[in-house]
């Protein structure tokens, strides 16, 4: 997926959820729209470089949009994480379209936003000799202090019922496919966090054993003349599904 012209600048401030504070490299103070309706646990980070794509739409009422954050890791290295979260089933859509997602390559026809029972999933996959797959993708992006990527970032119940309409599905003779997007450069494996939600950690280990597939696939962002231009899901990342993080400690 190809980003528009994009702008850099630190973030000052995030608030009221939708509303960041940056200022701009040429010393401008902005209001930019703040893509994401999470807590963005570790992502939201005052001090920070960030990236805003502008618009010059006349209806918008504001003319930029918050698009990414440079995180410092802690080995000095900076990661860079997608804060927006709207831009997610697009970049998954891309890769399944190109076949770049292994386990779901081979399908003919692909659906947006599929209607089933109690909930409405990202995609359907359909094909005459594989048959149909759903696929509800959720973007990652919260790394902890123990160096694994974790979702949710906050109490999810709308994620808990997708996960309950996957297994519905599974039962049912379905392929069905929680794909987590990690769109945080720093993050190498993904866990579900029982620290945050032990009850989605509980449902997400339980529709496992009811048939529901579980794959993690990190992005990639490519730069040119020191600007992100685009965005790409790459290779597949190792899940884990019985992680527990030490609040106190700070551990496994």
């Amino acid at each position: 997926m190809e980003y528009p012209a994009l702008v850099p600048g630190v973030l000052l401030r995030r608030y009221k959820r939708f509303l960041a504070d940056v200022r701009l490299d040429d010393g401008r103070e902005v209001v930019a729209h703040c893509p994401n309706t999470g807590s963005m646990r570790a992502v939201n980070v005052p001090g920070c470089r960030v990236w805003l794509a502008p618009s010059d739409n006349p209806a918008r009422k504001l003319a930029w949009t918050w698009e990414l954050i440079e995180l410092t890791q802690a080995d000095g290295s900076v990661a860079l994480a997608s804060v927006h979260t709207g831009r997610t089933n697009r970049i998954v859509e891309e890769a399944l379209r190109a076949g770049r997602v292994e386990s779901l390559a081979g399908y003919a026809m692909l659906k947006r936003e599929a209607k089933v029972e109690g909930a409405r999933l990202d995609f359907r996959l359909d094909d005459s000799d594989r048959g149909t797959a759903f696929v509800e993708v959720k973007q990652v992006t919260l790394k902890e202090f123990d160096g694994h990527g974790y979702f949710p970032d906050a109490v999810s119940e709308r994620g808990r019922k997708h996960l309950l309409a996957l297994a519905a599905l599974a039962e049912q003779g379905q392929r069905a496919v929680l794909l987590f997007c990690v769109a945080h450069s720093g993050i190498r494996d993904v866990a579900p966090a029982a620290h945050l939600d032990p009850a989605y950690t509980a449902t997400l280990k339980a529709v496992v054993e009811r048939g529901v597939e579980v794959v993690a696939h990190g992005c990639e962002v490519d730069w040119r003349d020191g600007r992100p231009v685009s965005i790409g899901l790459r290779g597949r990342l190792p899940i884990s599904l019985s992680r527990q993080v030490n609040i106190a400690l700070g551990i496994d």
